[in-house]
């Protein structure tokens, strides 16, 4: 389907965007989530659109592996390349537009009525022949970009592709994944928690969003330690660590950074207006007894918590209000107050 006629450049505002889109991905390193992350965020605003996307191949399928805009909340989303305008832009690897989702039947229009979109665009993110995946900006309503657009697009993707190809290829390593996360639970550590914190942190004062931070600590851990062993005590928190994973969305972060102490990146808008019942709901979900070489141990924990803006827009201010909260809590306990 062909596009509106416009013969009109990138302006010099999107061309100094792509500039700072391009310096930008360059200070997050080799993290390949928090490049999709910006990438997808910065375009709507470069074109303004909807919404946005990044689908990478996963055998026969796109999977929506970033998203932002009116396609909040579908990470996972999968299509089949076969029967999706992604899956043409992927194999074709050329640039594909669809003006009306209702009427183009190379689009799967199940998956659009689905997220609601009527009109789109589809960029190969291509390096050295490689198709590394697809960048997708959507609209609700019908016919919604033009030349300029496809112009602006086609520059972003050749100024990323080849980062997103090292960073893809870096994600899928050994050293990659040792690097980021907790062996012996498989969350994220300490260092990828920061990164991640500061990325996001950014992105919600930029946006006018609220951001959450909760820290939780095991309760009693020394007992179990000194009554039981080492091995029951990494026994206790690899049980919580599965515990509280059951408990978070795919739009928040659980890391353990130390010990028994653990933090959630609350990105959830669900979760974040209802903060104290979501607190609730962990703590419920990490009490209870857990056997261990047929021990009984008994396991609970004190979890803090700070939001941004409200308690703070820095991190160290905002990880000292959770912090202090969740100490607050444990004292309670120790001294016997509900």
């Amino acid at each position: 389907m062909s596009l509106k006629p416009d013969l009109s450049l990138p302006s010099r505002e999107q061309l100094l965007s792509i500039i700072q889109i391009q310096s930008d991905v360059a200070k997050l390193g080799l993290d390949f989530y928090q490049v999709m992350s910006l990438v997808t965020e910065r375009s709507v605003d470069l074109i303004q659109s909807d919404g946005a996307v990044i689908e990478l191949q996963e055998n026969d399928e796109m999977v929506y592996r970033a998203v932002y805009g009116m396609a909040d909340g579908l990470l996972g989303l999968r299509l089949a390349i076969k029967n999706s305008l992604s899956g043409l832009c992927l194999t074709s690897g050329q640039i594909q537009y669809c003006a009306d989702s209702e009427t183009d039947p190379r689009v799967d229009r199940a998956a659009c009525r689905l997220t609601g979109i009527r009109s789109m665009m589809v960029v190969p993110l291509r390096y050295a022949d490689i198709t590394v995946g697809v960048l997708k900006v959507i609209s609700k309503t019908t016919d919604s970009f033009n030349k300029v657009d496809e112009a602006v697009l086609g520059i972003l993707s050749d100024v990323l592709a080849a980062h997103m190809f090292y960073a893809a290829k870096y994600a899928m390593s050994d050293l990659y994944y040792k690097a980021t996360h907790d062996e012996m639970t498989g969350l994220a550590n300490r260092a990828l928690f920061f990164d991640k914190f500061r990325y996001h942190l950014a992105q919600s004062i930029a946006h006018g969003r609220a951001i959450g931070l909760l820290i939780i600590d095991l309760d009693d851990l020394k007992r179990i330690n000194d009554s039981y062993g080492h091995r029951a005590g990494d026994a206790a928190i690899c049980e919580v660590a599965r515990r509280i994973s059951e408990g978070v969305s795919n739009t928040d972060l659980l890391a353990r950074i130390g010990g028994d102490e653990f933090v959630i990146i609350l990105r959830s808008e669900a979760a974040l207006l209802r903060i104290d019942r979501f607190i609730r709901q962990l703590e419920h979900l990490i009490s209870g007894d857990f056997v261990f070489e047929s021990c009984p141990l008994s396991l609970s924990a004190s979890i803090g918590y700070a939001v941004a803006p409200d308690h703070g827009q820095e991190i160290a201010s905002l990880i000292e209000v959770a912090d202090q909260a969740m100490y607050s809590l444990k004292r309670q306990k120790k001294d016997g107050k509900p």
